[in-house]
């Protein structure tokens, strides 16, 4: 299929069998060549100017004009040709500094060389690209936050993980990516099933999904009330439905045939009579039967498919529902567009004492409510609540300064570390604290001897 990217167009069939990293020149007709490598030769000493106070941008300073450059791609001139040529044709490009000189290159380059680099997916590539393209997707999570949330959260192979997250998979492609494929994931979901767009771009092998579990988020307070179910749950496939409904097919085909077969012995005179008639009508009808039973056999295929589905999707559950049981998983990573106290207090249950979690959230008010209700609860040290402060800088020879935009906030981050919630020792504490906090004035009073 096309692939359209940076106002180029192209197919990917040549692309197939060369390693990553390979760069290829887009040529005509948008198919795919790897480019060849040319040794640069030291040229010569630029003329530049001193400085720019005397280049006024008033658009005639190029003498090539828009059809020149048009009929020089049609006649199959390169890119590297053309930007010679611009540069020859500028009036201006001699006067210019020689920083600017880099820079006037630079851009007319990336116009109009057609040169494409493939390189293996990442976290780091994937989240750059969604934050610069459709922050909105990933409910504007920096790149920078993505990673804090994998160190704080301890992701490494052979962990137990529970992700709740709403940001197209983004999220969960990073913790699998992080556990390389050893380990479970438990990823809680909204609605009717989870959204996985971004996981299916770092194109992890099968491997990776085998341990890859999923559970509705309207099922976990009815698994920790005990009172979870998958609606009558068969315990194998329904076969023996199917063989029922074609056993009554079959003895209402021999009802049939004994009915036709009296019929027959009645009316013998009749049928050699119209002999050539009845040839016709029962062509026609041995046709519809066979349409009948196809239609009928399909039918019966479609049904048994989806029971299989549908018990497929229950199994898993049930395995998933087991798994959480437990309540034995080594961390939990929640990055929802949802309001994170309820979902947190829920998910902490399954988490064993002495793990991470780590909550990320777009906006500071929900993490500080989080934060304050699970002080009241107890169960947590090591609660932190963060924001993290990013600033590209451009280094290059003689020019290394911070880049003038810089992002404006790259959300928040609620972190901690369970233990171990003792309910019957936390209300006595409690108790004892408010007793050892009463003001002075509800103390008893000592009576004066001199009254």
């Amino acid at each position: 299929r096309k692939i359209i990217f940076e106002k180029q167009w192209f197919y990917l069939d040549n692309a197939i069998g060369h390693i990553y990293g390979t760069t290829f020149e887009v040529t005509n007709g948008g198919n795919l060549h790897p480019k060849q490598e040319v040794e640069e030769t030291a040229t010569e000493a630029k003329e530049a100017g001193t400085d720019n106070r005397n280049i006024v941008d008033d658009g005639k300073s190029q003498k090539l004009t828009h059809d020149d450059i048009k009929a020089l791609k049609d006649k199959g001139i390169k890119g590297q040709e053309i930007v010679q040529q611009l540069i020859e044709n500028s009036t201006t490009f001699r006067d210019k500094t020689e920083f600017a000189q880099d820079k006037y290159i630079k851009k007319k380059k990336k116009k109009y060389e057609a040169v494409i680099t493939i390189v293996k997916p990442s976290t780091r590539i994937l989240s750059t690209m969604y934050y610069a393209r459709e922050p909105g997707k990933i409910n504007h999570l920096r790149y920078d936050t993505l990673a804090q949330m994998l160190t704080l959260g301890n992701i490494r192979a052979g962990n137990k993980m529970i992700v709740m997250e709403t940001c197209a998979g983004l999220v969960l492609g990073a913790v699998m990516e992080r556990m390389g494929g050893y380990g479970s994931i438990i990823q809680m979901y909204p609605g009717g099933g989870p959204v996985r767009a971004a996981t299916s771009c770092f194109g992890f092998p099968k491997l990776f999904f085998d341990n890859l579990h999923e559970f509705p988020l309207s099922k976990v307070d009815s698994l920790l009330s005990g009172t979870f179910s998958t609606e009558t749950m068969p315990s194998e496939p329904e076969d023996n439905a199917l063989v029922e409904e074609e056993s009554n097919g079959l003895t209402d085909e021999t009802q049939t045939s004994r009915q036709e077969a009296e019929e027959e012995s009645t009316t013998e005179a009749a049928m050699e009579i119209n002999q050539t008639e009845e040839q016709e009508t029962m062509d026609i009808n041995v046709e519809d039967v066979e349409f009948k039973e196809n239609k009928e056999k399909e039918n019966k295929e479609n049904v048994r498919e989806k029971q299989r589905k549908q018990w497929d999707r229950r199994k898993k559950l049930m395995e998933t529902a087991a798994l959480l049981r437990e309540k034995n998983a080594d961390g939990l990573i929640i990055a929802s567009k949802f309001h994170p106290a309820p979902l947190l207090l829920s998910l902490l249950e399954f988490v064993a004492p002495s793990r991470p979690f780590v909550v990320y959230c777009q906006y500071k008010e929900p993490l500080l409510e989080c934060y304050t209700k699970l002080r009241e609860r107890g169960g947590v040290v090591n609660l932190k609540l963060s924001e993290t402060w990013l600033r590209n800088y451009q280094v290059l020879p003689d020019r290394s300064h911070p880049k003038l935009t810089m992002s404006g906030g790259g959300g928040y981050l609620l972190s901690g570390i369970t233990v171990v919630l003792d309910k019957g020792k936390s209300d006595s504490s409690h108790s004892e604290a408010l007793k050892m906090e009463e003001p002075s004035s509800k103390r008893c009073k000592v009576q004066d001897p001199h009254c």
